[in-house]
């Protein structure tokens, strides 16, 4: 398991799914799969969420909605497409509305295939999800210590070019 000093925060999204991969989702959180043994809480608020899970395909409807979703989760943030559906559009790909897979309006990060997928290969995709968190937030935190020191160092030129002025 990865080292994590926070329990990652996942929000659903069902697109425009037949609801069998919700269904899915919805099995990993029961006493069988037990997805929250890995540490995650469901939430409904994207200003909370670590993980984006988004189920069905992208329509011309709802694609705004998904991207405000997206902006409005903080950073690091990830995002799993769950389901053929949500990967490339699945079976309506060819439907006049649909856009295709999640990753036609935002970055997607893991992929989880099936029709419907299955309990295990959610609970890996959120697992593998988990793991690209800690490393984003792993780089933010050293980033922000390389920024921290770079902005200290960018300080001290500037008095010392001060103190040579006068």
């Amino acid at each position: 398991m990865y080292k994590i000093t926070r329990s990652p925060w996942v929000m659903h999204y069902d697109g425009s799914s037949c609801n069998g991969c919700d269904i899915e989702v919805l099995a990993c959180l029961t006493p069988v799969y037990d997805a929250e043994r890995f540490g995650i809480v469901n939430t409904g608020d994207p200003m909370q969420a670590d993980i984006l899970l988004i189920t069905g395909g992208i329509n011309t409807q709802n694609a705004p909605v998904v991207k405000q979703l997206y902006e409005q989760m903080s950073d690091p943030k990830v995002v799993v497409a769950v389901g053929v559906c949500a990967c490339t559009g699945g079976v309506f790909k060819e439907c006049y509305n649909i856009l295709g897979g999640a990753d036609q309006v935002i970055p997607v990060d893991v992929y989880v295939p099936g029709c419907a997928a299955r309990p295990q290969a959610i609970i890996d995709g959120i697992v593998k999800g988990i793991g690209i968190f800690q490393e984003r937030l792993n780089k933010m935190e050293s980033g922000e210590d390389e920024k921290s020191s770079q902005e200290e160092k960018d300080s001290s030129e500037e008095k010392e070019e001060a103190g040579k002025e006068e």
